[in-house]
């Protein structure tokens, strides 16, 4: 009886069959390598190369999940904001876009609001408040819906929402995470963005 050893050293580079394996780059070019016994041939995979690949797995699914904090204050990511079907649904008047980049595609059907902010721990984001608190009282004074996004509707979107509820409903942070969170289970606002809401003051 052979060991294993030499089962594996006597084992002929012929016998193994040819093996194909798509790789994407950190640079997003889609490559191809083949190995056929002792050969190994890399080729660009154009099957697959795109002018939009970006090398990384891309969630092309939308996000049309929009969760209702109160009757007239809604969040959610920037695919239902540019969604003018579920704008209408839930019978959208203002906007308010917290993301960085992302335009406001609807300006003639909707009153909307463009506070600039980056999704970095260090960003001071009470410093926004002020502006989108003002922008989503004068809505619900009007008798409005307010959507806030920003690109995911995970962290600054959600952020704003929850200082809102703890500034204007007087809700402790624990109070305010938990209506957001349940209202759309994805948020997670950034490390410093909870640090800051945990120690924001109204």
């Amino acid at each position: 009886m052979s060991s294993l050893s030499q089962e594996i050293q006597g084992f002929s580079a012929a016998r193994l069959r040819k093996r194909s394996t798509r790789v994407t780059t950190v640079t997003g070019e889609k490559l191809l390598e083949t190995r056929s016994g002792d050969l190994f041939h890399v080729t660009r995979d154009t099957e697959r190369e795109s002018s939009d690949a970006c090398g990384f797995v891309q969630d092309s699914s939308l996000d049309l999940q929009v969760g209702t904090i109160t009757p007239f204050l809604l969040l959610s990511s920037q695919d239902a904001a540019h969604d003018l079907d579920t704008l209408k649904k839930l019978k959208v008047t203002h906007v308010l876009n917290v993301a960085y980049g992302v335009e406001n595609v609807f300006p003639d059907l909707f009153t909307y609001k463009t506070v600039t902010v980056l999704d970095l721990p260090e960003t001071d984001i009470t410093s926004y408040f002020p502006e989108c608190f003002q922008f989503i009282k004068e809505a619900m004074q009007q008798g409005g819906v307010v959507l806030v996004h920003c690109n995911a509707g995970v962290s600054r979107s959600a952020s704003v929402v929850i200082g809102f509820l703890m500034s204007q409903e007087n809700m402790s942070f624990n109070e305010a995470f938990s209506a957001v969170k349940t209202a759309r289970p994805s948020v997670q606002p950034n490390p410093g963005f909870m640090k800051q809401l945990k120690m924001y003051n109204t």
